[in-house]
């Protein structure tokens, strides 16, 4: 493979040409708020003519971006049932910190993407999504983080919805250099090898491989600056016989399952051996204190979270239960009523990206009080869950 740039005075260094076999490849290093890169493109698109452009979305993505009433085809209720509130909540975090940044430069997050799809739209160039699904990737960099550096990664992503960086043009250009963006790739790969890994790696090799069955032999490729120094390394490599293990979600851990299902029948087991050795008062006394250990801290949650009365009725009720088996949470129930009792309007999903940036706007806006409901009542009822299992073990011991 050789790989260089064009002449200078045609197009900047964010320009790499790749020879892959017959194809070339015009790979276009982008920031996703950056007028800069969204000129670039249409540039590049307007001038070379490709066979084919490949740009960094993937279906859902892509619908997000180009659809300006994208919310009212989302159903929450739907996202709840497939037990996806997770994904979502870290989709509008990650979403949200870009728009700020973007907004700041009047320039919203995908501009230059969706700038790149239109312009080869005008010519009748076909356009191709090669990234890969945005749930596969966060199901997947979630899997292979580490258990004690969950909460860290969490935490960073929750720190990032406050942080007041300021971006301009020139700052974006520094961005995009390569070695800077090596840096701060290493950085991350010190840190969180296995999350990089999910969220960067694997996409390159899936994105070299979308590319290079991209139709003709010409093709324009707009990706994250981040994106291009991974690819250039990728992209000569046959990697086509590991695409369907990289675009599957992780089936979770038998010891997982053991843990989860070993937890219930050990309070389950407990309550019975109290009743058959100390009596059945016993057994429903300790009962009772199961039911009150889990349904207090969850409906104080739902409490904390503002949730309607029928949301902070159900916490309590469902808690003791859903503590007794894996499968769903006592945070999914609550937030699936919380939905149906205070449905959020479209409006309010329009700021949301103003308001998760703010602690009062997550009480405000009723999208975002079904997190806090989703979280504090899940928070509640594992509380629940330990003091509860301490207490049952305890008194069968003793």
């Amino acid at each position: 493979m050789t790989t260089q740039n064009f002449p200078s005075g045609d197009y900047p260094d964010d320009v790499t040409i790749l020879h892959v076999g017959e194809k070339t490849v015009l790979l276009v290093g982008t920031a996703h708020i950056s007028q800069q890169s969204a000129d670039l493109v249409k540039q590049i698109i307007e001038t070379e003519n490709p066979d084919t452009v490949c740009i960094e979305l993937d279906e859902k993505r892509y619908a997000a971006l180009s659809k300006k009433q994208r919310w009212e085809n989302l159903d929450l209720k739907q996202v709840v049932r497939k037990r996806q509130l997770s994904t979502l909540l870290v989709n509008l975090i990650l979403s949200s910190y870009q728009k700020k940044l973007g907004g700041k430069m009047g320039v919203m997050p995908g501009t230059e993407l969706l700038t790149a799809a239109k312009a080869a739209e005008e010519s009748a160039i076909p356009v191709a999504l090669c990234d890969r699904s945005i749930r596969v990737t966060l199901r997947r960099a979630w899997h292979a983080t580490s258990f004690f550096k969950k909460s860290y990664l969490f935490s960073t992503l929750l720190a990032s919805l406050f942080d007041k960086t300021e971006l301009d043009e020139d700052k974006l250009k520094e961005l995009r250099k390569k070695d800077v963006l090596s840096e701060l790739m290493d950085e991350l790969g010190q840190t969180f090898p296995d999350t990089k890994r999910a969220l960067i790696d694997e996409r390159d090799i899936f994105m070299s491989e979308k590319i290079k069955d991209a139709i003709g032999n010409r093709i324009v490729a707009v990706v994250g600056a981040g994106h291009v120094a991974g690819i250039v390394k990728t992209i000569q490599e046959d990697n086509s016989h590991i695409m369907e293990e990289i675009n599957t979600i992780p089936p979770v851990s038998k010891i997982w399952k053991f843990i989860g299902w070993s937890i219930p029948m050990l309070i389950i087991l407990s309550i019975l051996l109290i009743g058959f050795k100390q009596g059945a008062g016993e057994a429903s006394a300790n009962a009772l204190y199961w039911v009150l250990a889990n349904g207090i801290p969850s409906s104080i949650g739902a409490l904390l979270a503002f949730a309607h009365p029928a949301t902070i009725f159900s916490a309590f009720a469902a808690a003791p239960i859903t503590s007794l088996t894996p499968v769903i949470g006592a945070g999914y129930v609550c937030a699936f009523v919380q939905i149906m009792t205070k449905p959020p309007v479209v409006k309010e999903f329009e700021c949301v990206g103003e308001d998760i940036s703010s602690l009062t706007g997550w009480w405000k806006n009723k999208l975002l009080r079904v997190f806090l409901v989703f979280i504090l009542t899940g928070v509640g009822s594992s509380i629940g869950t330990w003091v509860g299992g301490y207490r049952i073990v305890s008194n069968l011991l003793s």
